[in-house]
């Protein structure tokens, strides 16, 4: 069944309003700390945002690698129940949700390269980090943590914007 442009254009606001949804209830948990009770419901609906956007996002670029967005879509699953190093499975999948949206030119390529680069900068530095390199394991008190994570912000951020706004181009 073929999906329509107004229907994938649905699917990317609502993929682009989980992202920020997202990162907004990740960066609220971490201020409030692990003994909050809110701290908790915002992890919850976190987990519940990296199933959406498994979804929507494997909607949006299965057509230009099937077998590449399911294994990216699998990835944001293991992310979603996941709590000791989900940090990894979440840069898996967005390295391959990135590759595939550069792949078939369904956002601007700067933007798609900057995800890739972002994406990959953490599939190489988050093992780094468990094996005791780049400051140890994950904290986010430290700044190489924020530096690290800093350029998958930005581009989370404009791609949310622009998945909102202008969609992604399909194929007619």
């Amino acid at each position: 069944m073929k999906t329509s442009e107004s229907s994938y254009f649905a699917v990317a606001r609502v993929a682009g309003f989980t992202f920020l949804f997202y990162i907004v209830a990740g960066i609220s948990s971490m201020m409030l700390g692990s003994e909050s009770q809110f701290a908790d419901l915002l992890s919850l609906l976190q987990s519940f945002s990296a199933l959406v956007l498994g979804v929507t996002l494997y909607e949006l670029t299965r057509a230009q690698g099937p077998v590449l967005a399911l294994f990216a879509l699998t990835c944001r699953i293991a992310e979603a129940i996941q709590y000791g190093e989900s940090a990894i499975y979440f840069a898996v999948a967005s390295l391959l949700f990135s590759w595939l949206l550069l792949r078939g030119m369904l956002i601007p390529t700067t933007l798609a390269q900057l995800g890739v680069l972002a994406s990959a900068l953490l599939v190489v530095i988050l093992p780094a980090q468990l094996a005791g390199l780049f400051g140890g394991s994950m904290s986010w008190a430290s700044t190489i943590t924020w530096l690290v994570w800093l350029p998958m912000l930005i581009f989370e951020v404009i791609f949310a914007v622009w998945l909102m706004f202008k969609g992604v181009k399909m194929e007619r």
